[in-house]
């Protein structure tokens, strides 16, 4: 595999114009993928999802190479209608198109990062490829003062151009002082067994708001890696919440570093999995200040012989008095074969804190599927009701009414 990677690598780089610096930038990162490899189950945050294992099995020989000079035709057929909306469009791993039609186009600057070093983690391999294989990473920054007045959708799209492909994307959002965005992460893969490994930065600035909900609806055998890197200073406040259904295999990976006082995160998540699906989410929540504030709810319905995962773990430093940090996953296991696996950590060095952490699985009450029957419903209903109801609380924590609503109707929470 050595060998395949690094004649990838040459052509990458015969074929793209980078500079010196970023060619020795990315030469360095592959190195360290080299020297790592893929990860597997001998690494702590990955003991659930032995992503090498997974690769070999699902896709065999993986190719590097990608071609991001290749022009990708963008069907409109794509496009949410149900919202007003601005738009960037992903093909193939390539930006094809930025579309902030509902802004005030002095308040954003769009740039293109020449330094990887901020994004280097010589602890996670995934992003040293990311690092090695991305094509020219994007940075938008919004200033001072600044709400978006429509919501960001984010189009990544895969077409039958490639397969058995390692596709690589960056993208970088930096906060001002007292600035907002919603963005909304949409999954439309049309291609079959690539790795798609993702990474997005977001730099939150004072009394920032960033609002982030991801979507993996469609189904497809493609394997993703999403991992979200979230600074916050002085009263920012983070929302994620993930929808996690249609992928074969993907792991979402969320570090968030609460550097300011006051600064809050909110994560919620739903995996609602059937047949041999695979999905994780791992959340890192670091509290590195004093006053910060956590909070974060996973759940999973599961049937068939899938596998749903969570790790979470909260981190308080010394100095971060008066965290309050709350996390708590919950399963319900529709099929004996169906797996939930639970990772909750909590790791402490302050005394005056508020912290909690709990996990739950098992199947449907019997009791209530009887009493909801007993009223007239079948019990294929029943059992949806009672679905809809354990879900729904995590959607409820959407703050904005216009995307809960979109995202109800989306994933049939109605």
């Amino acid at each position: 595999m050595e060998q395949k990677i690094k004649t990838d690598f040459d052509k990458f780089i015969s074929t793209s114009n980078f500079s010196k610096q970023e060619i020795e930038l990315k030469k360095a990162a592959l190195d360290n993928f080299l020297k790592n490899g893929f990860p597997s189950r001998k690494l702590e945050t990955w003991k659930f999802s032995d992503i090498n294992q997974i690769i070999q099995k699902n896709i065999g020989e993986l190719k590097f190479y990608n071609d991001y000079n290749i022009k990708n035709e963008i069907s409109h057929d794509i496009f949410l209608k149900e919202i007003e909306h601005n738009k960037i469009v992903i093909v193939n791993g390539k930006i094809e198109q930025f579309n902030f039609e509902y802004e005030e186009s002095d308040k954003i600057i769009l740039t293109t990062l020449h330094n990887l070093k901020h994004n280097f983690n010589e602890d996670n391999s995934l992003l040293s490829l990311n690092n090695s294989f991305s094509d020219k990473i994007h940075n938008i920054l919004i200033k001072k003062n600044y709400s978006f007045k429509k919501p960001l959708i984010i189009y990544q799209i895969t077409n039958d151009k490639v397969g058995n492909t390692n596709i690589n994307f960056q993208l970088d959002f930096e906060l001002e002082e007292n600035s907002s965005i919603k963005i909304i992460n949409f999954s439309d893969d049309n291609s079959q067994k690539n790795f798609i490994n993702n990474l997005f930065n977001f730099n939150l600035g004072k009394n920032a708001i960033l609002k982030n909900y991801k979507l993996d609806k469609k189904t497809s055998t493609n394997i993703k890696y999403d991992y979200s890197n979230i600074i916050q200073k002085e009263n920012s406040i983070s929302e994620t919440f993930i929808f996690s259904s249609g992928s074969d295999y993907i792991k979402n990976e969320i570090n968030c570093n609460l550097e300011g006082k006051y600064s809050s995160a909110f994560i919620n998540g739903i995996h609602l999995l059937s047949k041999n699906k695979h999905h994780e989410i791992r959340t890192n929540t670091n509290h590195l200040y004093e006053n910060t504030k956590s909070y974060q709810l996973i759940k999973s319905v599961i049937d068939d012989s899938s596998k749903s995962v969570y790790q979470g773990k909260i981190y308080v430093d010394s100095k971060a008095q008066k965290t309050d940090g709350y996390q708590l996953s919950k399963a319900v296991l529709l099929n004996e074969k169906a797996e939930f696996n639970a990772k909750p950590e909590l790791e402490i060095y302050a005394d005056d804190v508020k912290c909690s952490h709990g996990s739950a699985s098992g199947s449907l009450d019997d009791d209530s599927i009887f009493y909801l029957m007993s009223r007239g419903l079948d019990q294929k209903t029943a059992k949806e009701l009672l679905i809809s109801g354990f879900l729904l609380d995590v959607v409820e924590k959407i703050t904005d009414e216009e995307i809960k609503k979109l995202i109800k109707n989306m994933i049939g929470l109605n």
